[in-house]
């Protein structure tokens, strides 16, 4: 019978963002993929350094310790040639990544839902619209610090509106100001908010943590939204609605969200303002989702 991963939390990650591929994509821009090819094939036993997301992924894997929790997909526009540099650096580093698609310079966005994958992280933009577009939580990771975190604790933190909540309210900030945004959401605040990219991801995220009891929980989740008194009753509310559980909820009212994701301890960071991931990735790893 065929094998079954619908169980699992199922990440799907290029490998731009699993390890620095930088040098060799620079020879692709430049000089074209041919030289690209042969670059990499020179090369395939060379192994590649770590990338930003690359500790984000062990502790995604760490979590297999547990139980068949997880599952990591490679999506990448390499060819199966010039991936097998990509794969003997994950067999190099013991990282348990068996399923890929390689799809020779075109998008993989669309093997997202035939893997069906709850996120896809990319350092191609394009990539991350599509896979968005076809209703997968999707995001593009950024250059980022790294921090050193508890290897036994994923920590992932969101933004609120445009991110785990539709941009609807959001809009009306962006029209109308902060004046309007207010009463907007304090009328409304009863009313929960549709669900955005990032709803999918985070509900998943919760099915993986009832595996754990709730004080001894090795994956911890945070809200770290611009939003500040009273519009934060909206946010509760809708959470409550959803019957989706978040650790911790910061609601800065504007302030730089940069140190409190570092004294999160945040392993990935996902906002769609720029000015907010900015801020972030000079702490964390960070990625952005597009404005829709």
């Amino acid at each position: 019978m065929p094998i079954d991963i619908s169980h699992k939390l199922v990440i799907a990650i290029s490998s731009r963002a699993l390890f620095d591929l930088d040098e060799s994509n620079a020879i692709y821009e430049n000089e074209g993929v041919e030289k690209y090819a042969e670059y990499q094939i020179k090369h395939e036993n060379e192994i590649l350094a770590p990338g930003v997301a690359f500790s984000l992924v062990q502790k995604l894997l760490h979590l297999n310790s547990y139980g068949d929790l997880v599952e990591i997909i490679l999506l990448s526009r390499n060819s199966a040639d010039t991936g097998l540099r990509v794969f003997n650096s994950i067999a190099h580093y013991h990282l348990n990544i068996t399923r890929a698609a390689f799809t020779s310079g075109e998008s993989p966005y669309q093997y997202v839902q035939a893997f069906g994958t709850h996120l896809f992280l990319s350092a191609h933009a394009e990539d991350v619209r599509n896979a968005l577009c076809a209703g997968c939580a999707a995001a593009a990771i950024l250059p980022s610090v790294t921090q050193q975190t508890d290897v036994n604790e994923l920590r992932i933190a969101f933004d609120g509106d445009a991110v785990l909540f539709s941009n609807d309210s959001e809009k009306i900030f962006q029209a109308e100001g902060l004046d309007a945004f207010t009463e907007h959401e304090v009328h409304d605040a009863k009313n929960p908010m549709l669900g955005g990219p990032f709803k999918g991801f985070l509900k998943a995220l919760q099915q993986l943590q009832k595996h754990f009891p709730e004080r001894d929980c090795p994956v911890r989740t945070a809200l770290v939204t611009a939003r500040q008194a009273p519009t934060h009753e909206r946010v509760i509310r809708t959470l409550r609605a959803w019957d989706i559980r978040i650790d911790e909820a910061l609601f800065l009212g504007g302030l730089s969200k940069g140190k409190f994701l570092k004294a999160f301890q945040a392993d990935i960071f996902f906002d769609d303002q720029q000015v907010h991931c900015d801020s972030a990735a000079e702490h964390v790893t960070t990625a952005r989702v597009p404005n829709a």
